[in-house]
């Protein structure tokens, strides 16, 4: 009766655990061999005052931290919440992938290469939920602008919150993670036809499940980096480590 319990349920469980190998084949063990990126300002620098050119060096350095290559324009807008002004923003465009949600938008890369990120001008003055956008919206030129992830799959949401995880932005998505709650997304289907989806992004419970994972493959029990985590994903985490231990499913973090 006192065993380590899992902090999320079994269907969580098994998703984390095989989706985060997913992760692991398609980006290698590269981005476990690097520091975790941390709310402090040897990775954020001040000043910050907010205007759209200190967002752009923002998305600059997260997208140096996640190991993005292509080309991405940041545009801006006042709400990105609903399926109407997302199609105002992007008009048209037969064949292209674009996403919505959580104050933030992507859009594929047009002919000239140029993927397109918008954030919700919103979190401007909240910074730390901003690089959560910030870090939502690049996993998703990761994964779609390099043709990792078909935007067929269902569950390509919660897949890029994980991939922040495993490309090192974690901290700043699972303190995002009750904020952003189950929020709706749009996308236009590759086919050209729109449809608006209701998914939940992960959980505080999955973020913490996630990181407790993404640690020990990193070798690390006791990170110290955890004390950068909001109260509730850090006692997830901690929990998850404890459960991983209990059950004997460490995992062997050098391949």
């Amino acid at each position: 009766m006192f065993n380590p319990r899992c902090p999320v349920k079994e269907r969580e469980r098994t998703w984390i655990e095989e989706s985060i190998e997913w992760l692991r084949r398609e980006f290698g063990v590269a981005p476990l061999n690097v520091p975790v990126i941390l709310p402090t300002s040897e990775y954020f620098p001040p000043p910050f005052a907010g205007s759209d050119a200190d967002v752009r060096a923002l998305v600059r350095s997260v997208a140096r931290y996640m190991g993005v290559q292509a080309d991405v324009d940041v545009q801006f807008s006042e709400d990105l919440d609903e399926a109407e002004n997302f199609r105002r923003l992007f008009p048209g465009g037969m064949g292209t992938f674009r996403s919505s949600g959580a104050a933030g938008a992507y859009t594929d890369a047009d002919e000239d290469g140029l993927h397109v990120v918008t954030i919700d001008r919103s979190n401007v003055g909240e910074p730390a939920r901003l690089l959560a956008v910030i870090a939502h919206e690049l996993a998703h030129v990761r994964l779609f602008g390099e043709r990792r992830m078909s935007p067929d799959r269902q569950d390509h949401e919660p897949l890029t919150d994980l991939a922040t995880v495993y490309l090192g932005m974690g901290i700043f998505t699972a303190n995002a993670a009750f904020s952003f709650g189950r929020i709706s997304w749009s996308v236009i289907e590759p086919a050209g036809g729109w449809q608006s989806r209701r998914l939940g992004y992960m959980t505080e419970q999955m973020f913490g499940y996630a990181l407790a994972r993404y640690a020990v493959y990193r070798g690390e029990l006791d990170p110290a980096w955890a004390r950068y985590l909001d109260t509730n994903p850090r006692v997830y985490m901690k929990q998850g480590v404890r459960y991983l231990r209990h059950t004997d499913r460490l995992v062997d973090h050098h391949w």
